[in-house]
């Protein structure tokens, strides 16, 4: 069943029943792409976690109506709420990363630049780049049936990184004596968010791996096998995902 994400203000009250009124280019999906017809069913979230199970009643220029048909909580969140931090990566990398980490149940996203980072982004190319990347992640959200639209934030610098940490966080470092994700989950006690710090092609330094750990974080390994930086992500959401969700 299609899914679409909705505003608060999107809903309203008409002769006692609940509308939604869809805008935009999901308006356009729906009576175009979809061709869909009044009496058919979709799924809305109001990225407040709320899901609704709406039947379509009206098609008009710009919008389309529906009313809710019943509500319910989405189920489709982690017990957490978890966050990755990502070192810009080269070409398309970014994208990939966004998409995959979003269906693998990252909640907000967070670029930033380190010392080994190729990608250099001055502001203007910065903004293009964060439309581009929200544009996947609502995509990515939509696909895999997720409560909310996972948020890409500007890019951070490694200083202001460091003064953003909170909750438990863990990076993922190549050095030596790292604990597995496993053991840093078990051995936490988490309370609040959960972050997952991860570096660039070239990883990270040893002078920004030991700021990272004075600022709280966590090194973690993930495993004997060399990741690229656009599969280190998916795997260590993965692992996440399988010790506090599954």
């Amino acid at each position: 069943m299609p899914r679409f994400f909705i505003r608060q203000d999107q809903i309203s009250e008409e002769n006692g029943e609940r509308i939604i009124t869809i805008v935009g280019d999901d308006a356009h999906h729906i009576s175009r792409s979809l061709r869909m017809a009044s009496g058919e069913v979709i799924e809305v979230v109001d990225m407040q976690k709320n899901l609704y199970t709406c039947e379509l009643f009206g098609f008009f220029d710009g919008y389309v109506t529906s009313k809710i048909i019943s509500q319910d909580k989405a189920d489709t969140e982690p017990p957490h709420f978890i966050r990755l931090y990502q070192a810009l990566a080269k070409g398309d990398k970014m994208e990939t990363i966004i998409q995959k980490s979003i269906e693998c149940g990252a909640c907000e996203i967070v670029p930033f630049s380190s010392e080994r980072c190729v990608v250099k982004l001055d502001k203007k190319d910065e903004q293009k780049k964060i439309d581009r990347w929200q544009k996947i992640a609502e995509g990515a959200a939509k696909q895999s049936g997720r409560g909310i639209v996972p948020q890409v934030k500007s890019v951070l610098s490694f200083k202001e990184l460091l003064g953003k940490l909170d909750g438990t966080v863990l990076f993922c470092y190549e050095g030596e004596d790292v604990k597995t994700i496993r053991q840093a989950l078990k051995n936490a006690k988490i309370q609040g968010d959960v972050s997952i710090i991860i570096g660039s092609e070239g990883g990270f330094s040893k002078k920004e791996a030991e700021l990272l750990t004075e600022a709280g974080a966590i090194s973690v390994g993930l495993g004997k096998r060399i990741l690229r930086c656009e599969t280190a992500p998916i795997f260590a959401l993965s692992c996440i995902s399988y010790e506090l969700e599954l």
